[in-house]
C-alpha cells in the first residue's frame, strides 16, 4: 500500500525545491523529517509539510489506523515545474528586462517496507566451536 500527497503552485522555483528534495529520496520517513526539520533552507518547511500530509493519507487509508513509521520510507519524491508569472522591470536607458517568477508542483509517495527482518544471524555451532579453538593458547612443552 502507499499513500501520495500533492502541493501545487508553491511560490519558489523549482531548482530550490529539487536540492531539499533530493536529500531525502529513498529514505525512512522519520530520517527524512528530522533531516528536512534541521536543513536550514526554506524549501524544507514545504517539503516537510508535504511528508507529513503523506504520512496521514496513509494513516488514513488503512484500515486499522495503527502505522508504525518505522517501516514507511519515500518511494517516489519528485518536483515539477509550475506556471510562471512574467513581469518587466525597468532598466536603463529605456531597455525593460523581465522577471520569471517561477513555481512548482511537488509530489511525495511513501510506502511501507516488506519482508524487512531486524535480527540478524546467529552463527552457527560449528563456526563458533572453531573460533573458540583458535582463541585457546597453544601449550609448548619444553
Amino acid at each position: 500500500m502507499e499513500a501520495k500527497s500533492i502541493n501545487r503552485y508553491v511560490g519558489t522555483s523549482p531548482r530550490k525545491m529539487r536540492l531539499v528534495v533530493d536529500l531525502i529520496r529513498g529514505k525512512g520517513v522519520e530520517e527524512a523529517l528530522s533531516m528536512l526539520h534541521f536543513v536550514p533552507k526554506h524549501a524544507a518547511k514545504t517539503a516537510e509539510k508535504v511528508l507529513r500530509s503523506a504520512i496521514s493519507n496513509y494513516q488514513n487509508k488503512d484500515e486499522a489506523g495503527r502505522v508504525d513509521t518505522s517501516t514507511l520510507f519515500i518511494k517516489t519524491v519528485f518536483v515539477d515545474g509550475g506556471p510562471m508569472a512574467k513581469r518587466v522591470l525597468p532598466a536603463p536607458m529605456g531597455r525593460a528586462f523581465r522577471i520569471r517568477k517561477r513555481s512548482h508542483h511537488i509530489t511525495i509517495i511513501i510506502g511501507q517496507r516488506e519482508g524487512v527482518k531486524t535480527e540478524r544471524k546467529k552463527p552457527t555451532a560449528q563456526k563458533t566451536k572453531k573460533a573458540a579453538e583458535a582463541k585457546q593458547p597453544v601449550a609448548t612443552e619444553s
